[in-house]
C-alpha cells in the first residue's frame, strides 16, 4: 500500500515538473529586459554627461564616427549595451554606439511641443510659471501617470507628459 502512495507521488511530481509555466500576457509585455552589462532595464532613458559625444557605428574606437551629439544635458535612449558601450537613440531616432563615460544617469527631458505650458501643479487649471519653446531641455523630477515635474531654466512646474521625450508614458517616478 505505501509503495503505491510514493509511486503516485513521484508520478504527481513528475507532471508538475514536465507541465510548462504559461507567464501571463499582460505581466510579460510590460516587463523590460536588462542589460547584458549593466543588468539595468532596456530601453532606458539616460542624459549626455559631454558637451561632444562621437557616435560610432560599431561598439569600439575602431568603428567610424557618423556623427557627433553636442548638446550637453540631452536625454537620450539606450538601446543596447555592450562592454563599456551603449548603442542609443535620440528624439528623431538617430543614434548609435557611444561610449558610457559620456553618459550620465541625470534625468533630463527635451520639450516637443512649441511654447509648452509649464504649470504650478499637475492640473491644466492651474496657472502657467513659464511657456517653453521647442527643443528646451529640462531637468525630470517626479512623474504621475500624466504629468511630470520639471525643472528648466530655473523655473520649476508640471508639463504633461504627453509634450515631452525621455520618459516612459508609463513610467511613474516619486
Amino acid at each position: 500500500m505505501r509503495r503505491k502512495s510514493l509511486l503516485g507521488k513521484a508520478i504527481a511530481l513528475m507532471l508538475v515538473i514536465a507541465t510548462p509555466a504559461f507567464a501571463d500576457p499582460e505581466q510579460e509585455s510590460s516587463s523590460k529586459e536588462r542589460g547584458s552589462v549593466t543588468n539595468l532595464p532596456v530601453p532606458r532613458y539616460v542624459s549626455l554627461k559631454a558637451s561632444k559625444a562621437n557616435v560610432r557605428r560599431g561598439p569600439s574606437l575602431t568603428h567610424r564616427i557618423d556623427w557627433v551629439f553636442t548638446r550637453k544635458g540631452m536625454p537620450l535612449e539606450i538601446t543596447a549595451e555592450f562592454s563599456n558601450w551603449r548603442r542609443v537613440r535620440d528624439i528623431d531616432g538617430f543614434g548609435g554606439w557611444v561610449h558610457y563615460s559620456l553618459l550620465s544617469g541625470a534625468r533630463t527631458v527635451i520639450v516637443g511641443k512649441d511654447m509648452m505650458p509649464l504649470n504650478m501643479r499637475p492640473d491644466t487649471n492651474t496657472p502657467t510659471v513659464a511657456q517653453l519653446e521647442l527643443g528646451v531641455i529640462a531637468r525630470l523630477g517626479e512623474c504621475g501617470p500624466d504629468w511630470c515635474r520639471l525643472n528648466a531654466a530655473g523655473y520649476k512646474g508640471w508639463a504633461q507628459k504627453a509634450d515631452i521625450w525621455g520618459v516612459d508614458p508609463e513610467e511613474i517616478r516619486d
